[in-house]
C-alpha cells in the first residue's frame, strides 16, 4: 500500500477521533500527560499496523489499540496500580485536585464514582454509555462476548449508581 495514502488516512483518523480517544485513555489512567503519550502511541501503532485493519470500523479499531496500549503501560510502568486495579475491594488512586477542578460538578461525581469501580465495569460503562459504542463494537474492543458486555454493563451501572448514591449521601450530611 502507498505510504502517502497511509499517512493521509492516519491523519484523517487522528483529526476525527483524537479527542474521543484521548478522553477514553484519560478516563482509564487519570493522567493528562500520560494520556497524550498513549494517544500518540495509539496512532503510531495504527500507522505501523495499517495493513491489519480490516476496513469495517475504524473508531473501534483505534479504541482497541488505545485500550491495549493503556493496559500495557499500566502493567509495565505502574505494576502496583495494575495490581490494585485488579482487585475490586481496593480502590485506585484518586485524581488530584487540579484535575477535578477542571470538571463540572456532575462530571466530578461521575469520574469519582467510575474511579471506584473495577476495571471491567469502568471499561464497559465508558465505551457503551460515554463513548456510545454498540454492544457488538464494545465486545470487539474488549475481546468479550456480547453477553459478557451486557452482564458487565448491568452490574457496572448498578455498582456506579451505588457509588454515586454514597457520594450524594456524603454531600447531604456535610
Amino acid at each position: 500500500m502507498d505510504q502517502h495514502y497511509r499517512k493521509e488516512q492516519i491523519g484523517e483518523w487522528y483529526n476525527a477521533y483524537n479527542n474521543d480517544i484521548y478522553n477514553y485513555i484519560y478516563f482509564l489512567i487519570g493522567d493528562h500527560e500520560l494520556a497524550k503519550d498513549v494517544l500518540q502511541d495509539t496512532f503510531l501503532r495504527a500507522y505501523s499496523n495499517f495493513e491489519s485493519f480490516q476496513g469495517d470500523n475504524v473508531r473501534g479499531w483505534l479504541f482497541r489499540i488505545a485500550r491495549n496500549l493503556t493496559i500495557d503501560y499500566i502493567r509495565k510502568k505502574k505494576p502496583l496500580l495494575f495490581l490494585v486495579d485488579s482487585f475490586p475491594i481496593i480502590h485506585a488512586t484518586e485524581p488530584n485536585p487540579e484535575q477535578i477542578a477542571m470538571l463540572n460538578e456532575a462530571e466530578q461525581e461521575l469520574y469519582m464514582g467510575l474511579s471506584k469501580l473495577k476495571r471491567a465495569y469502568r471499561d464497559v460503562i465508558i465505551l457503551r454509555k460515554i463513548k456510545e459504542f454498540s454492544i457488538s463494537e464494545t465486545a470487539d474492543i474488549l475481546g468479550w462476548t456480547e453477553n459478557k458486555v451486557k452482564v458487565n454493563l448491568f452490574r457496572g451501572i448498578k455498582a456506579l449508581r451505588k457509588e454515586l448514591e454514597k457520594g450524594a449521601y456524603r454531600h447531604e450530611t456535610v
